[in-house]
């Protein structure tokens, strides 16, 4: 594991160097830390099951019971252990002095240590198993939401496509329309430039209007 959340209880004396290499040198004793180490690795488990729904993903409570977390007969619980390492007592004094008056606790009344970093392992395992269960559902959720995206833009582009084909088919219309009364305006002024010219020959004012859009004059006979 790569957390080291278990330096908690232990230090390492830096001081103390790593023995020379000469034949027959007997390999130094294992450091408390490595000891702590040990004790994590034999206490690691297969990933917790949870078996109640968790409603509320920020209550960490809620995880830790539905993963059924159940604290040691002794009570000695990591979340114990936090909470006396951040009590007024302790929490200013030196690291050292925490970790010391912890085992002390533990054993006055015989908790063992071990005990202790099986309960934070198995609760940093039920954090880790549902916050991949909570990864899964939410690329499931994002998979799902991009479909359902992908159909609705598939949905106005055919909508789209459609409208815009009808508005295409009304200009067309229009434009045929247009056509159809500007080629018709034109024989029609062809039509009034020859009525006009047969009535020139009879009135002083010529009362038809040839290629013109304004009401006819009354008209004035043309006087013989």
């Amino acid at each position: 594991m790569s957390k080291k959340w278990y330096n908690l209880f232990v230090s390492v004396d830096e001081s103390t160097g790593r023995p020379e290499d000469s034949e027959g040198t007997a390999p130094p004793p294992p450091t408390a830390a490595q000891a702590v180490a040990d004790i994590a690795r034999a206490a690691a488990g297969p990933p917790p099951t949870f078996t109640s729904a968790i409603t509320n993903a920020a209550s960490f409570a809620e995880i830790y019971q539905a993963a059924e977390i159940h604290p040691p007969s002794h009570g000695f619980t990591i979340e114990k252990v936090g909470d006396m390492l951040r009590s007024e007592h302790i929490r200013t004094m030196p690291r050292e002095v925490k970790r010391s008056s912890v085992l002390v606790a533990l054993e006055a009344v015989g908790a063992p240590l071990q005990d202790v970093i099986q309960d934070a392992m198995k609760r940093d395992q039920a954090l880790d198993t549902f916050e991949s269960v909570q990864e899964k559902a939410l690329n499931q959720l994002e998979a799902q939401k991009q479909q359902e995206n992908q159909q609705i833009q598939a949905e106005i582009d055919r909508v789209l496509a459609e409208h815009r084909s009808r508005i295409q088919a009304n200009n067309d219309e229009v434009a045929k329309e247009k056509e159809r009364f500007f080629a018709w305006r034109l024989k029609k002024q062809e039509e009034e430039q020859k009525i006009a010219d047969a009535v020139s020959y009879f009135v002083a004012d010529n009362p038809i209007t040839a290629g013109g859009h304004a009401a006819a004059p009354a008209s004035t006979p043309k006087p013989e």
